[in-house]
């Protein structure tokens, strides 16, 4: 039997099957770091075709929930979410408090955070880059590109770029530890106080470099963060280009109702 009728509409076997093993994990029954049983399992366990199956996967790994690894079937993920909060992580607290807005948003999830720095150094904008630090593509800028992980697996990479008049007397900038607070404390230490962040997102299929270097599972989804540092004056010191691994993060924002 192919569907089954709920609230007057068909539902399709595979989802079903989906919904039920996602609940599983969901319960502790499929625990982190556990086998999913394989498609052979689950034909007997669920009298269906391996078609049915390999459909139920797919809507299994869309969950986010397991990661599948070539040759050895699909793991349970054992990797709570950061959340992150636009009306929280940037706040000047944690900056004066001596962390950095991923570390601190890390710690609020109870998880261990890494950053691993790929290269600082003069690079020349890119035309997009370039167009929101209001500068002519080409010029000069700091890169600052980064790794960071969480319980010791790669979420997410970002790339700061930095108008090079902004940071060229900001010998701390250039260091791979720019100390407490990271670069955005270094910044407001010489005069740039923020005003806001303004960050732009966009969901997509992650490349197969992405997947590489973020260890997805192929198709994965990605969440691509474009931020832009503005402060009282109205000057963009920062734009912040980031991927981010989609699993692993929930956006949380507060909006106001009041002008």
């Amino acid at each position: 039997m192919g569907t089954a009728v709920g609230g007057g509409r068909a539902v399709p076997r595979y989802v079903q099957i989906a919904d039920e093993i996602v609940q599983q994990i969901r319960a502790g029954v499929l625990k982190p770091g556990e086998m999913v049983p394989s498609e052979s399992e689950l034909v007997d366990r669920y009298g269906v075709s391996g078609g049915t199956i390999r459909k139920a996967m797919v809507e299994v790994r869309a969950s986010g929930l397991v990661e599948t690894r070539h040759g050895k079937g699909s793991i349970v993920k054992d990797r709570p979410p950061v959340r992150h909060r636009s009306s929280d992580r940037f706040r000047r607290s944690h900056r004066q408090g001596g962390k950095a807005a991923y570390l601190a948003e890390s710690a609020q999830s109870g998880a261990t955070a890494k950053v691993s720095v790929l290269y600082i150094g003069p690079m020349e904008a890119p035309e997009d880059i370039a167009e929101r630090l209001d500068v002519e593509a080409g010029t000069q800028v700091l890169a600052r590109r980064r790794l960071y992980f969480r319980n010791g697996t790669p979420v997410e990479t970002a790339t700061s770029y930095l108008p090079w008049d902004v940071v060229k007397d900001i010998p701390e900038l250039f260091a791979e530890n720019p100390g407490g607070g990271g670069i955005y404390a270094r910044l407001e230490d010489h005069g740039h106080e923020f005003a806001e962040f303004v960050e732009t997102l966009q969901a997509r299929p992650a490349s197969k470099a992405e997947t590489s270097e973020l260890a997805l599972s192929p198709g994965a989804p990605v969440v691509h963060l474009v931020r832009e540092a503005v402060t009282t004056a109205g000057l963009v010191v920062e734009v912040c280009d980031t991927l981010m691994a989609a699993d692993q993060f929930v956006f949380s924002y507060r909006i106001p109702a009041a002008d």
